[in-house]
């Protein structure tokens, strides 16, 4: 069964994100490669980070703190060894321990796919697309992101970045998108910074809204190739067959909807059946 959104599902911004990541990736290249090669070859690279500050994410993308307590309740405490030369009486008479609560210490495995085009003669990046994960919008993982952009931009490397979750803060870092309305605003963001260039793509995308078809650029002479989002999605939603494991009965993840977007959202899931 299809998606009931044109666009983006916000339903797959929480537990299903690592895996519709992923996804993204594969379908990305598969995508790319017929129409870049014999010059360009089309590689996934993956990145593994710690996440040891993961507060923002509990309940939304990793297990609620709650069930983890209930899952990691520990049994009743063995019977505690006499102590060497204490008196048997008196440890009898000692005090039980009183059951602790069992909280985990979250730090969680983080893996993150970038999809790069290469030069396939000279073995050369020219083109980065990094989809992007709720890692990449708080920190450490912020300044992480924002350092690799740097230095793809000194690499004279394009950089498609693609964001296709509604919390946390964007990596974009430039004066356009903070006093930009139409691109601050949007739910979703797509984002090219080409090699050399001053100036930034933008493509604001909202949930009503189709996901646009993006450009690839390539070296010079080459033109751009068309990355179309939407296909992507639909591809993936699909395979993985993602409708089972989702309950449109609930709320998609959090951040909230405006009141009208709630009532839109409703209405095409009713309308798909749902």
């Amino acid at each position: 069964m299809p998606s009931p959104f044109p666009g983006m599902d916000p339903y797959l911004e929480g537990y299903l994100w690592p895996d519709v990541h992923h996804a993204l990736a594969s379908e990305i290249r598969r995508q790319l490669a017929p129409q870049v090669r014999p010059r360009y070859a089309v590689r996934i690279e993956v990145a593994t980070y710690h996440d040891d500050n993961p507060e923002s994410e509990i309940g939304i993308m990793y297990p609620d703190v709650e069930i983890w307590r209930r899952r990691s309740a520990p049994q009743a405490l063995a019977a505690m060894p006499t102590p060497l030369g204490a008196d048997t009486a008196a440890a009898e008479q000692a005090p039980p321990i009183t059951q602790p609560i069992t909280v985990p210490l979250f730090d969680y495995e983080v893996r993150i796919a970038t999809v790069e085009v290469y030069d396939a003669i000279q073995n050369q990046l020219i083109t980065s697309i990094e989809i992007i994960s709720p890692y990449n919008k708080r920190e450490p993982g912020l300044a992480t992101c924002r350092e690799k952009q740097r230095r793809l931009r000194e690499a004279g490397v394009h950089l498609l970045e693609i964001d296709l979750l509604r919390r946390g803060q964007r990596p974009v870092k430039t004066g356009a998108v903070i006093t930009d309305g139409e691109i601050f605003g949007a739910h979703y963001l797509i984002t090219l910074v080409r090699s050399g260039a001053n100036e930034l793509e933008a493509w604001p995308v909202n949930v009503q809204e189709q996901l646009p078809v993006v450009a690839v650029p390539l070296r010079s002479p080459d033109g751009d190739v068309p990355l179309g989002l939407a296909a992507v999605l639909t591809t993936i939603y699909n395979d993985a067959g993602y409708d089972l494991s989702i309950d449109y009965a609930q709320n998609p993840p959090p951040p909230e909807f405006d009141a009208a977007t709630r009532a839109w959202l409703r209405e095409r899931i009713q309308d798909a059946g749902l």
